[in-house]
């Protein structure tokens, strides 16, 4: 009930667009202000082209998770970038590594929209590592610090909206 009042809210009386709304909330945002906070950073960084292009990258990290749960493969979580061969997949490792605190404090001071921005710089990254990089892999091995380098940037990126419930253009 609280949940569909909040919806309800969010969309209605505040004028957030229906996927922002169902972004935030899969997020686990049940707080009335932590809930329009979100809201409200996410509708504000969404118009950029560096927005839209994580917003799709994100899409597409979990559709790939969801086929390695379905196939029951292992996702090694322990995710250095020493592990990793590829520059493009050392430099994203990286860059969590670097970034992902200050992602972090900045969500957990709920100023979301200077965590989204920050989010937002992932792209070159991101867009470098879907071009050079294959996930799904023979070598279980690979494949599963690959897995884990998703599963870490999904967890990174999910804490303020799901992204894969954001309408993007193309």
């Amino acid at each position: 009930f609280f949940a569909e009042r909040l919806e309800f809210y969010l969309r209605e009386a505040k004028g957030q667009a229906y996927d922002v709304v169902k972004a935030v909330l899969a997020a686990g945002a049940n707080d009335v202000r932590d809930a329009v906070a979100r809201a409200e950073a996410v509708t504000a960084v969404r118009g950029s082209e560096d927005f839209a292009a994580v917003s799709a990258a994100f899409k597409r990290m979990k559709n790939i998770l969801a086929q390695a749960a379905e196939k029951s493969f292992p996702i090694d979580a322990t995710v250095r970038h020493s592990d990793f061969k590829e520059a493009s997949e050392v430099a994203l490792a990286q860059e969590i590594a670097l970034h992902g605190p200050e992602i972090e404090n900045l969500a957990s001071g709920n100023d979301y929209e200077g965590a989204l921005l920050e989010i937002a710089k992932f792209r070159p990254l991101l867009d470098d590592f879907f071009e050079s990089v294959m996930v799904m892999v023979d070598d279980e091995a690979v494949r599963a610090k690959r897995l884990g380098l998703l599963q870490l940037l999904k967890d990174e990126f999910s804490r303020i909206a799901d992204f894969s419930e954001i309408v993007t253009q193309g």
